[in-house]
């Protein structure tokens, strides 16, 4: 059945009780009281390393800070969503299932991102570039606005250069904090939530902290010689900056720590450096960046040498996809959210990420799950014009929706992902056979423009030609199958007729043409051979189910061939009257 547009005015209009009965309101209420006490305006960070495909985990570190400040937005509040690109990270390893990326990269290894070229074949100037365009692409199209900071520009810029100094002059006081940490225990194999975030990573919550050397350094010169960061400190004077450095490759230099443009501040230094500098009030992060030792818990302690505290920090779980346990930025294959937006609608990917609270962990769907998942997103819509939903749920569905600037494009027509998906597939896609088939879901209100179905049916397509099992792909007969027509018994015999010719209160199929038509049709055969009426409610009759399902297997193999298929109305409709009858005849 099609179904009307989400219900807006009915949302919009939810009471203030309700638009705080989400994690995302709570999460709000507490940032607009922090940004209070610590007399500043409410600032929400994201940060990621564009060393290799931005995926679906990392996509949380981007969404649900967005999600926090749109609430505060669409409050009236002047919050500012910033998003760092740590591009001035170092290339750490060359990764996996990069095409035409392959070991001869690794002389690339210890370079900033922005100066490792872009894998072959892109028209981007670097590695960063070439990643960082990709996600900006699909965060736009998601509704996602923000304030980009390269930290390369930051760096090369001199922005961080008083800062720097800072971080030198204490570089004891720093190394004693760092101290505690670094005997605490490494993160054990069956911590498996934390080894999943590691391997999903970029590797910054693994990076050296700067110790090692004669004198303990928060500062890493990347080699004005070989543009790596291969180099150790020798000396350095807090009066005058003097600072000489060596690199692996035979150069050695020294240069004013205060002139000096070619170098950052080691991670965990970095990252609290980053929070006074910018003001960071909400920052979420990873359980990789959470874990005993690691960069946030340190921060905690590293941020007031700076003359800020660490800002509210929550910690997100895992984000997995089609079941699979591991994704990583650094191996290939990992879904990208263009990835998902190829098979989704913009705002049920959003819905995905704002339904679950941050410290739950869940799936992206690409095979067959996605059917579902939109099977509840349209069951939502249909509550929510109802008038049935929760106030937790009314308040996800806004947030998918629309920001506090826009309503992103939805499917003015909704028809069930799984019937699109049936009718796209068994048509190869022929939009005048399947304008022909869903033109007779609904007799009473026919569709009749595709556009009424867009872009969903645009996504289904997609997904048809990319994602659909190959087990599930329908292939309709050419012709009967004489042999198991002729096997028929008389019961099997006799259902195909009511089907086709009706009797019993059932009419001729013909006359049943139309989605519900059909159901009643396909599931009335069985109540009819029972002596019951068509449109009889029967429940836990197992006897019956039973002898649906048997009617229901032997139209797949007289129609398709094999035994499951898609729903049977909406296969029915796509064979269309006279071959329906020339298959079961």
């Amino acid at each position: 059945m099609t179904e009307t547009p989400t219900a807006h005015a009915e949302i919009a209009g939810a009471s203030a009780e309700h638009e705080r009965a989400d994690w995302v309101s709570r999460l709000a209420d507490e940032v607009v009281a922090e940004a209070a006490a610590r007399g500043t305006k409410p600032v929400a960070a994201s940060g990621i390393s564009p060393s290799g495909p931005i995926h679906l985990g990392n996509f949380r570190e981007v969404m649900s800070p967005h999600l926090v400040v749109d609430e505060l937005q669409r409050r009236g509040i002047d919050a500012e969503h910033i998003f760092s690109w740590d591009d001035y990270d170092r290339f750490r390893k060359v990764p996996a299932g990069i095409e035409g990326v392959d070991e001869s990269w690794a002389e690339h290894i210890g370079k900033p991102l922005t100066s490792v070229p872009a894998p072959p074949g892109s028209e981007h100037e670097s590695w960063a570039a070439h990643f960082r365009s990709a996600a900006e692409a699909s965060f736009a199209e998601a509704g996602i606005r923000y304030r980009g900071i390269s930290q390369t520009e930051q760096y090369r810029a001199g922005a961080y250069t008083e800062q720097i100094l800072h971080a030198m002059r204490h570089r004891r006081e720093i190394d004693a904090i760092l101290a505690q940490f670094r005997t605490l225990p490494a993160a054990r194999d069956e911590d498996e939530e934390l080894q999943r975030a590691l391997d999903a990573s970029s590797g910054a919550a693994r990076e050296s902290d700067g110790s090692g050397g004669a004198e303990y350094y928060p500062y890493k010169p990347y080699c004005t010689s070989c543009d790596k960061d291969l180099t150790t400190i020798e000396a350095y004077d807090d009066d005058s900056s003097e600072m000489t450095y060596a690199c692996q490759c035979g150069h050695r230099e020294t240069v004013l720590l205060r002139e000096f443009r070619s170098g950052k501040l080691v991670w965990k230094v970095d990252w609290p450096m980053r929070w006074a500098f910018e003001r960071v009030v909400f920052e979420p992060s990873g359980v990789d960046h959470q874990s005993p030792g690691s960069s946030f818990q340190v921060g905690l302690e590293l941020a007031p040498v700076f003359g800020w505290q660490r800002p509210l920090g929550p910690m997100y779980a895992f984000v997995g996809f089609g079941g699979v346990a591991k994704m990583s930025s650094s191996r290939g294959g990992a879904p990208v959210p263009a990835d998902a937006l190829a098979v989704m609608e913009a705002p049920v990917l959003r819905w995905l990420y704002a339904r679950r609270r941050m410290n739950q962990s869940f799936d992206v769907a690409f095979g067959s799950e996605l059917q579902r998942t939109y099977d509840e997103w349209d069951a939502l819509a249909r509550k929510a014009a109802a008038g049935t939903a929760q106030p937790a749920e009314l308040a996800a569905l806004e947030r998918a929706t629309s920001t506090a600037h826009e309503r992103l494009p939805e499917t003015p027509r909704r028809v069930a992902y799984r019937t699109l998906a049936s009718v796209v597939d068994i048509t190869f896609g022929d939009e005048a056979q399947v304008l022909r088939i869903l033109r007779g879901l609904d007799a009473d209100d026919p569709i009749t423009d595709l556009d009424e179905l867009r872009p969903r049916l645009d996504r289904v397509e997609a997904w048809v030609a990319t994602h659909m099992p190959a087990d599930e792909h329908t292939i309709v007969r050419a012709e009967p199958d004489r042999e198991a027509l002729d096997a028929l018994t008389e019961g099997e015999r006799d259902a195909l007729r009511l089907l086709l010719d009706g009797g019993g209160g059932l009419p001729p199929i013909e006359e049943a043409w139309t989605l519900d038509g059909l159901t009643n049709q396909a599931y009335g055969v069985a109540k009819v051979q029972r002596g019951l009426e068509p449109d009889a409610i029967v429940k836990g009759d197992k006897e019956l189910s039973g002898a649906q399902r048997a009617f229901f297997a032997l139209l797949y193999r007289l129609l398709v061939g094999r035994e499951t298929g898609p729903r049977i109305p909406t296969l029915l409709l796509a064979i269309g009257r006279e071959r329906v009858r020339e298959l079961l005849t």
